[in-house]
């Protein structure tokens, strides 16, 4: 439970209207410094403060979409939230050097929408050619 206080202290931090987006999108006040953006157009924060966020919530990412998932978040980004790597890749050489060639870029997992992998299957086709047959006769 969040206290009336951290909800106040947060507010005045951040405005009234970044405030409202954060309880709409997030579903939680949190205020913190900006850390760095990645392709797809999401930001990353982070609080250091203990007074202000629970051990292990201090890291957080604001979704440029409106429909989040967690898959959005590329794989770099990820290692950083999970406190994988203590640097976050802008600031991390490891990262920055370790781009092998034969890397694709980044998707999200499309399973769901328009973009999803579908098979091509013939024995589909003619089970629905048959059972509409039979029913004919």
């Amino acid at each position: 439970m969040v206290s009336i206080i951290r909800y106040v202290r947060n507010i005045r931090r951040t405005g009234i209207a970044a405030w409202w987006r954060n309880m709409q999108y997030i579903g939680d006040a949190k205020a913190g410094t900006y850390v760095g953006k990645d392709q797809f157009g999401n930001r990353y924060y982070e609080n250091l403060n203990p007074e202000d966020e629970i051990l292990g919530r201090h890291r957080w990412v604001d979704f440029a979409q409106h429909y989040s998932n967690a898959t959005q978040v590329p794989a770099e980004w990820h290692s950083w939230l999970s406190h994988i790597r203590q640097s976050p890749p802008p600031e991390d050489n490891v990262i920055q050097n370790l781009s092998p060639v034969w890397q694709g870029p980044w998707i999200e997992n499309l399973t769901g929408t328009r973009g999803a992998y579908r098979p091509y299957n013939t024995r589909s086709t003619r089970r629905s050619f048959f059972v509409t047959y039979i029913h004919v006769l």
